[in-house]
C-alpha cells in the first residue's frame, strides 16, 4: 500500500491539514506532470507517470474526509476492501424507524412533509455521527495507535455508509418527484 502522508510529508491523521494538501499536490503536480517528460526516455518517462497518478490518488483521498477515514482503516489493517461489517443491532434499531419513513415517502414522493421531515432527521443523524467521529478521529496519535480507537472509528465509518444509502434513498425519489413536477410547466 502506498502511503500518501509519506508522498505528502505529513503525519499520518484523519484530520490532514486541508492547505498543505493541496499545497503538496500542486508541487508534486508540475515536478511529475508528462509534458515535462517528453523529452525523456520511456523509463523517465513511465515513472513520472506513475507518480504522476500516484499524486492523483492521494489528493483525492486526503482532500475527502471519508476517504481519509478508510484510508487510515487500511493502513492500521482494521479495514478490509468490500468488508461485510455488522453493525450494531441498537443502532439498526435506531435506523429502522428512519427506514420505515422513508419507504413511506417512497411510496408517496409528492409527501413534502414526509420529506422534509425525513432531511432533518438524516440531518440531525448526521451532526451527531460528525460530533462523535470527530472526538474520536481528533484525539487518534498514530505514534501509538490504539486497537480499541480504531475499532470504535471503523464502526463510525460504517455508520456514516450507512446514513449516506439512506440520503441517496431520500434523494433519488425527491429527484424524480422533482421531475416530475416540472414536467407539466
Amino acid at each position: 500500500m502506498d502511503n500518501y502522508f509519506e508522498l505528502y510529508q505529513l503525519p499520518v491523521s484523519f484530520h490532514p491539514d486541508a492547505a498543505k494538501v493541496k499545497a503538496r499536490f500542486y508541487e508534486l503536480s508540475r515536478q511529475y506532470h508528462p509534458d515535462r517528460f517528453t523529452q525523456a526516455g520511456n523509463t523517465q518517462m513511465l515513472e513520472a507517470l506513475t507518480m504522476a497518478a500516484l499524486n492523483n490518488k492521494a489528493y483525492k483521498t486526503l482532500s475527502n474526509a471519508d476517504a481519509t477515514m478508510a484510508y487510515v482503516l487500511k493502513m492500521h489493517d482494521v479495514l478490509k476492501d468490500e468488508e461485510k461489517y455488522n453493525l450494531p443491532p441498537a443502532f439498526l434499531m435506531e435506523m429502522m424507524d428512519i427506514n420505515e419513513a422513508v419507504t413511506e415517502y417512497e411510496e408517496l414522493p409528492t409527501n413534502t412533509t414526509l420529506r422534509e421531515q425525513l432531511e432533518s432527521t438524516l440531518a440531525e443523524q448526521f451532526a451527531d455521527w460528525k460530533a462523535a467521529a470527530d472526538k474520536l478521529t481528533t484525539t487518534y496519535n498514530n505514534d501509538t495507535p490504539n486497537q480499541a480507537e480504531l475499532l470504535q472509528i471503523k464502526d463510525m465509518y460504517f455508520r456514516k455508509k450507512y446514513l449516506l444509502r439512506i440520503q441517496e434513498r431520500i434523494n433519488k425519489f425527491a429527484s424524480r418527484n422533482d421531475a416530475d413536477s416540472t414536467i407539466g410547466t
